[in-house]
């Protein structure tokens, strides 16, 4: 009996057929950005009246209250021995409440962008650990050295942790390809020339200095690259092994 033809118009359709990129991203990046874009979306529609009634209007202020950090937590915590729910949840939480669209913005597009990389690189559990870990860790440091006058609001400070996880994945790469692994730290040489830009013009526009969250974004940043040194394929006995090959 003879073979059917084959239909080569069909199999050029399938092998072009695109990917979908949401189909892509690991689920726990979906979540972490949902999660970011979904409480603003609920303060934007409480702003313009369509839900909450009059109380509405304060509910960003009230998440701020209830789920914010600030310097006076962590006295609550260290001094006082206060480890209550109420207290331990902001180390987490202050994240996924940020103050302005931009800041919204640029942090669901991050988390994506890379969380996506760092998930393929490392695992997407890992990923959700480097953002705890990182959110954690800011906060720790930010409230030992800024006193109590500033809250700790928004996800910039997990996303320098996903950048400095992209980081030292990329100097992994680049070392592998036998390149200059400085190049890695050009992506947060760039924020953080941008980060200083807008601080100069703010300070010159408003008359104050900006607020002090770049201590927890770059320690978010140094956190999520030392972090990652153990979560990367191979771990610390890796790097000790290159590094005895180079020496």
């Amino acid at each position: 009996m003879p073979d059917r033809p084959v239909n080569f118009n069909h199999v050029r359709m399938i092998r072009m057929k695109p990917e979908s990129p949401i189909n892509a991203l690991p689920p726990v990046v979906i979540a972490l950005t949902l999660l970011i874009l979904g409480i603003e979306a609920v303060f934007q529609l409480a702003n313009a009246g369509l839900i909450g009634g009059p109380r509405g209007v304060g509910w960003r202020f009230a998440a701020i209250e209830e789920f914010g950090f600030s310097a006076a937590v962590l006295d609550r915590v260290i001094v006082n021995g206060d480890y209550s729910f109420d207290m331990l949840k902001r180390f987490v939480t202050y994240p996924f409440i940020n103050v302005q669209l931009t800041q919204v913005a640029f942090c669901a597009a991050l988390t994506l962008a890379l969380g996506k990389f760092t998930a393929e690189f490392y695992g997407g559990l890992k990923v959700l650990g480097l953002f705890l870990a990182t959110s954690i860790i800011g906060a720790i440091v930010y409230g030992l050295l800024v006193d109590g006058r500033y809250p700790l609001l928004g996800g910039f400070t997990p996303v320098y942790g996903l950048i400095g996880a992209y980081t030292y994945a990329l100097w992994l790469q680049l070392g592998k390809a036998g390149e200059k692994q400085i190049r890695a730290f050009q992506l947060i040489g760039f924020l953080l020339l941008i980060q200083l830009i807008f601080g100069i013009f703010a300070g010159l526009i408003y008359a104050a200095p900006p607020p002090p969250s770049w201590i927890a974004e770059l320690t978010g940043f140094f956190a999520g690259f030392l972090i990652s040194i153990v979560l990367a394929p191979g771990g610390w006995a890796a790097l000790l092994h290159r590094m005895r090959q180079r020496s």
